[in-house]
């Protein structure tokens, strides 16, 4: 389709980001990639993007340009006035293409870009049709994943979609044409915001003291100590709550419900509580108790080193007894 045929201006928005990305891509390669300008909203200005878009038609070739602008949510009234002066009599073979995270359907410059151009907007939904999203993903990567899989992504990615994306592009490429189920995303999968604090949780589950500490160093280049005491007790709290439940007879579904969390973190909790007894958990909760006051002004030590010397208290537990075999 030649470059003359693409409206002076098209929005990008919505949450879906893999399909916003794909549509600028599309948009792109119909100018060329030699043939587009890349802004950012929030340091050019509405009267920046429009001398972008005049200059381009001035001093560019004969083919198709585009002016790319990104977060144009920041965007204030007289941004928005410029560039409707500008659509008013715009600049020909050339094309704004404008790009947001979030905005709103009735808001001014999503209203001036459908009367003066396009809408594009690809939203995610949420809760339990996120799945059937994740479950879409998979099918158009060629990749053969049932819905407990695309649950259990959803269970320990999160929502954020560019993440979601790409995992079941990394599923894809390990599967190789081979079935995805849920202990295969179990395995895989790496989770999402919180993965390098899920590090430190995730081995001192194994009680792998060695793996404790590389986590937890690794987690100090990103997160607050006092962050990373929290993640942990409260999951050294939801393993004790899962125990005592599992000696109850509750079954994971059950045990998931009581405690208000999804399966995925529910069977996380009951394998970590094999390792423990139940005074190893409440010590280590005791510990972390401490810790916490330690962090908060309690002790002359840094936050760092006293995160350190819990966790090692945590993850050794009490002494166990030598047995002759």
């Amino acid at each position: 389709m030649p470059p003359e045929s693409l409206l002076p201006v098209y929005l990008l928005t919505g949450s879906d980001r893999p399909k916003r990305s794909v549509a600028l891509k599309r948009l792109r390669d119909r100018v060329g990639s030699d043939s587009v300008e890349l802004l950012s909203g929030d340091s050019a200005s509405g009267a920046d993007i429009v001398a972008a878009a005049n200059a381009l038609g001035l001093f560019g070739d004969s083919g198709g340009r585009a002016v790319v602008v990104d977060t144009v949510e920041s965007w204030r009234k007289a941004d928005v006035d410029a560039l409707r002066a500008y659509l008013d009599d715009p600049t020909p073979g050339t094309v704004l293409v404008l790009v947001a995270d979030d905005l709103r359907k009735d808001s001014p410059l999503e209203k001036l870009a459908a009367s003066k151009g396009k809408v594009l907007r690809y939203d995610i939904p949420r809760g339990g049709k996120l799945v059937s999203w994740v479950s879409a993903q998979f099918k158009e990567a060629g990749v053969q994943a049932d819905g407990e899989a695309a649950k259990t992504l959803v269970e320990i990615v999160g929502e954020d979609p560019v993440s979601l994306a790409s995992e079941v592009g990394k599923l894809g490429a390990w599967a190789d044409g081979d079935p995805v189920g849920r202990r295969e995303v179990e395995q895989l999968a790496a989770p999402g915001r919180e993965a390098a604090t899920w590090a430190v949780t995730d081995a001192w589950g194994t009680r792998d003291l060695a793996a404790v500490l590389e986590a937890c160093e690794l987690a100090l280049e990103k997160r607050d100590p006092f962050l990373i005491a929290v993640n942990l007790a409260s999951h050294v709290g939801r393993v004790r709550a899962a125990q005592a439940l599992a000696e109850e007879g509750l079954a994971l579904r059950e045990i998931a419900s009581r405690l208000r969390i999804k399966d995925f973190p529910a069977r996380k909790a009951l394998q970590h509580a094999e390792r423990y007894s139940r005074a190893e958990l409440d010590a280590a909760l005791v510990r972390l108790a401490e810790l916490d006051a330690a962090i908060k002004g309690a002790s002359r030590l840094s936050a760092e080193l006293e995160l350190v010397l819990a966790l090692v208290d945590a993850t050794r537990g009490a002494e166990q007894p030598v047995t002759a075999g």
